[in-house]
């Protein structure tokens, strides 16, 4: 199964509705929750979009905050670690004010799939070679080293969550289904 097919698949997942035998809902949001086929979760894609795209901007000012620590973490062969880390701070904030936007928000998500994808080789870098321990106190040493591994998996659900603001609105019309729609009626 390609990511892709997988997407689409956690997509399709969070879009239905599948209210389970046994749980505690009040009648008046499980009728809410029935007439809408698109499922709560859906619901609140454009929420969650302009929440995704505020931790993006904070995250990106964070690196203009302290560069030196952001720039241990960018892996040794790289080039100019501070200069990268500016970078990718200016992406951020960039692509995040871009998600707080109908216009720009599909390709600022997908910015932020490509940035994902891009700062990937720093979180392996910080959970291979122990540098998520020089960020923590000694005593949290092992704490931070599990963390950094614990990102790994993370990190392609944050991935996941950037795709599926790339996708159109369910009942939203995309610029290519109009001009597919215009050329079928001329």
């Amino acid at each position: 199964m390609t990511l892709a097919q997988i997407g689409t698949r956690c997509v399709s997942l969070v879009s239905t509705d599948s209210q389970r035998d046994g749980d505690d809902v009040d009648a008046d949001s499980a009728d809410a929750d029935s007439a809408d086929p698109a499922g709560p979760l859906a619901r609140r894609k454009h929420s969650l979009g302009r929440v995704m795209g505020a931790v993006y901007a904070i995250a990106g000012l964070t690196h203009f905050l302290a560069p030196a620590s952001f720039a241990r973490a960018v892996p040794s062969g790289f080039p100019r670690p501070r200069a990268l880390v500016y970078l990718s701070g200016v992406a951020e904030v960039v692509l995040g004010v871009g998600m707080q936007f109908d216009r720009t928000r599909r390709a600022s998500s997908w910015g932020i799939v490509a940035l994902l994808v891009a700062v990937f080789p720093a979180n392996v870098y910080m959970a291979t070679d122990d540098v998520a321990a020089e960020f923590a106190p000694d005593h949290l040493a092992s704490v931070a080293q599990a963390a950094a591994w614990a990102r790994l998996p993370f990190q392609a659900l944050l991935v996941l969550w950037a795709w599926w603001h790339t996708l159109p609105e369910s009942g939203t019309q995309t610029e290519d289904d109009a001009d597919a729609g215009a050329e079928t009626t001329s």
